[in-house]
C-alpha cells in the first residue's frame, strides 16, 4: 500500500479479561453484577489501520446501516452507540453472538481505524458457545483478514489520488 503509515492487526491472547464486559455479558444473557471470571470470546479480534482522511470522512463509510450486510454478511448488528465521527459499537447476532467495534482516533493529519470484534458462534439457542480452539482460532483469522480488508478497502477508496506525503483533501 503506497503510502500506509501505519497498520496492525494484534492477536489477543490475554484470556483473563475483556475490555468490554459489560457488553459481552449483556449480549451472553448473564448477570453483570460479577465481572471476574469474565468469559473471554473465542474470536477475539483486534485490528488498526491509518487512514490519511479526517475522522468525519471515515465514519461515513459506517453510518449506512444498508452497507453493513455488505461488509459483514453474516452479522446481524444493532447499534449499542453510535459516536458520531468517534464511531459505533455494535451487539452481533448471526454467525457469532457479542460485540463489535469501530472506534475512529483522529491521529495527525488522519485517522487510526480501530476495529474490535468479540464473539462467540451462535449455538442451537441462539446463545454464544464458545468454539473448540482449532476452529476458534481459524475463524479469528478468517475476520482478522476480513477486517484488514475492509480497512484497506477504505484506505484505498479515501485516499484515492492521494500521493504519498500529500495533506488529506
Amino acid at each position: 500500500m503506497a503510502g500506509t503509515l501505519y497498520s496492525r492487526t494484534v492477536v489477543t491472547s490475554c484470556r483473563h479479561r475483556l475490555p468490554f464486559p459489560e457488553t459481552y455479558l449483556a449480549v451472553a444473557g448473564v448477570g453483570t453484577a460479577c465481572h471476574y471470571p469474565v468469559p473471554v470470546p473465542s474470536v477475539d479480534v483486534v485490528d488498526e489501520t491509518f487512514l490519511a482522511v479526517p475522522p468525519a470522512v471515515v465514519a461515513t463509510e459506517f453510518a449506512v446501516p444498508s452497507r453493513w450486510p455488505l461488509l459483514w454478511p453474516d452479522l446481524d448488528l444493532q447499534v449499542m452507540a453510535d459516536r458520531g465521527v468517534e464511531g459505533i459499537r455494535w451487539t452481533v447476532r448471526g454467525a457469532l453472538v457479542g460485540s463489535m467495534e469501530v472506534w475512529l482516533e483522529p491521529v495527525l493529519d488522519g485517522t487510526v481505524l480501530h476495529y474490535y470484534l468479540r464473539a462467540d458462534p451462535q449455538g442451537p439457542d441462539g446463545a454464544p458457545r464458545p468454539a473448540p480452539p482449532r476452529r476458534a482460532a481459524a475463524e479469528a483469522m478468517r475476520r482478522r483478514l476480513a477486517a484488514k480488508a475492509i480497512a484497506f478497502a477504505c484506505k484505498d477508496r479515501l485516499e484515492a489520488g492521494r500521493e504519498p506525503g500529500e495533506p488529506p483533501g
